[in-house]
């Protein structure tokens, strides 16, 4: 206890000398810096007094004030703002899943309006928008030269009103409008389907309901396959999924690891950063996951992706992510509004900063374009040209009678299940590469003790 009590004390001691000698040139810096400060606030005061003064016209003094704060916060990157009363009710609502709207998550980069992803099931995503595009016009308006909240404000309206947007898409050589019908988005944060013996999670948000959600739905997809038992493996799909909440992208990982880091924090000031580590329990236990990414996985999908794929607990197939790798925090401000501030970045575990890069795919999968369908075909003749031959096409091909009841069982349900693949294959091409996968590691897996 001493040597403790004594330690401390000579910490103290050599702490008070060491400021006493260097007080006099600190207090001086500190002078010089305060007196900058003051000087740049007075400029700042000078210039709103001459604006509310002699400008053309006369602007509301809040309205000055809102957009000088705007100014200031959106000049640092795209995802610090300020939020109007209205605006931060707005976000509160969001993450509780349901408001008005198109159902676009969207950003801005260097100043134009870009498309993080569509959201399922939204009027966005079945009018056909999507990652990448620009939106460079509301009804006829340019969006140019607004920041991102402003932005946003044109494209809500009342629910069953009719927007035009303008939309630049790489690859065509023209832009082009889409009109859309705002609506009521209902987010259903996880859908569930079994495909084989696998269950798929689509994850479309990460919102408060996500994780009950998810596991809701993998209980369903196990009772579906009549057990634990029966299930090869988990196909998670963060396809187009904008991010969402923190916390649910952490509960989200722990669900599938059984330790280890998912995710940490750096901000600017060392020692302020955080560490999110896994408790123990692995709700597949350990059975094979493949998780699915694209351009529009930001933020929360980018975090999962990373602790699963550092962990070499998933194989993460897809394209590259999005490469939102920044924390925003949230800070109430006196009025009812907030303000959304950059305070640090994500690193995955093995302490790779997402911003910027994202997440590469441990295997590149692109979506190809479908080929053209003969609007004029039959299904019979559709049916016909994708079916393959085989010898029992054949004329007078010899049967197959050595077969018992049970072998020819097996097989019929054996080969149902491949033309449920391929018509997968079909739909989504990179969601049957992922069930592929699966299929290909539970027929390499050591069997069960």
């Amino acid at each position: 206890m001493k040597k403790q009590v004594m330690a401390a004390l000579a910490g103290t001691v050599a702490g008070a000398v060491l400021t006493t000698q260097v007080a006099g040139p600190l207090v001086a810096q500190e002078s010089v810096q305060d007196s900058s400060v003051y000087e740049q606030l007075d400029l700042f005061g000078d210039i709103f007094e001459r604006v509310r003064a002699q400008y053309v016209e006369e602007v509301p003094t809040d309205e000055l004030v809102t957009a000088a704060i705007n100014g200031m916060l959106t000049s640092l990157d795209p995802h610090s703002s300020y939020l109007s009363a209205k605006d931060f009710e707005d976000m509160q609502v969001q993450t509780k899943g349901e408001f008005g709207g198109l159902g676009i998550e969207v950003t801005q980069e260097e100043g134009f309006i870009k498309v993080i992803s569509p959201m399922d099931g939204t009027p966005a995503a079945k009018a056909g928008i999507q990652a990448g595009d620009f939106i460079t016009h509301v009804n006829g308006e340019p969006l140019l030269g607004l920041i991102l909240d402003e932005a946003v404000e044109k494209m809500r309206g009342p629910i069953g009103s009719e927007i035009i947007i303008t939309i630049v898409r790489e690859g065509t050589p023209e832009p082009f409008d889409v009109s859309i019908i705002r609506d009521t988005i209902k987010l259903v944060a996880v859908r569930g389907r079994v495909v084989g013996n696998t269950a798929v999670l689509r994850i479309t948000t990460f919102n408060d309901q996500t994780t009950s959600g998810m596991i809701e739905a993998l209980n369903k997809g196990i009772e579906e396959l009549g057990g634990a038992e029966n299930l090869d493996g988990v196909v998670i799909d963060l396809r187009n999924n904008p991010g969402g909440l923190l916390n649910e992208a952490i509960s989200v990982s722990d669900a599938f690891l059984d330790k280890g880091e998912i995710v940490s924090t750096r901000g600017r000031v060392a020692g302020s950063g955080e560490r999110y580590n896994a408790q123990p329990g692995d709700v597949i236990y350990g059975k094979p996951i493949v998780l699915l990414i694209n351009g529009g996985s930001a933020s929360a999908s980018e975090i999962v992706a990373g602790a699963l794929q550092d962990h070499r607990r998933a194989v993460v197939v897809g394209t590259k992510s999005f490469g939102k790798g920044s924390v925003q925090t949230l800070i109430p401000l006196r009025g009812d509004g907030a303000m959304r501030l950059t305070t640090a970045r994500y690193y995955t575990p093995s302490g790779r900063s997402i911003q910027a890069l994202g997440i590469s795919p441990d295997i590149v999968v692109n979506q190809p374009e479908r080929p053209p369908v003969d609007p004029n075909a039959t299904e019979e003749e559709k049916s016909a040209a994708l079916r393959e031959q085989s010898e029992a096409d054949l004329r007078g091909a010899i049967s197959n009678d050595s077969m018992t009841d049970e072998e020819k069982r097996l097989y019929e349900e054996e080969l149902a299940r491949a033309e449920e693949a391929a018509k997968l294959r079909d739909e989504d091409y990179q969601l049957a590469y992922a069930v592929d996968i699966i299929k290909g590691l539970t027929a390499i897996a050591p069997a069960a003790p």
